[in-house]
């Protein structure tokens, strides 16, 4: 159970450095198709690369969500079935 908190608290960090990178970093980059006007391509690979992160991180963190809640379950159906 400790390591599924620990496997929590590190991806919610690690997802709010990198949404404040996104916002320090590339503010205004949105995605190519939907830009008007050109953008520069470091910009757009560095909104690209921090999203992916982003994206890892809140799965990573729901995961380790339901891994907890599952083991709450687990552990509540035990004592419920032993009393």
């Amino acid at each position: 159970m400790r390591a599924a908190w620990k496997m929590f608290g590190l991806s919610a960090v690690i997802l709010a450095a990198a949404l404040g990178l996104a916002q320090l970093l590339v503010p205004d980059i949105v995605p190519v198709a939907f830009s008007e006007e050109p953008q520069p391509s470091w910009a757009v690979m560095t909104a690209f690369i921090l999203r992916a992160i982003e994206l890892i991180a809140a799965a990573v963190a729901v995961i380790a969500l339901a891994v907890i809640a599952g083991a709450c379950v687990r552990h509540e159906l035990r004592h419920l079935l032993r009393s």
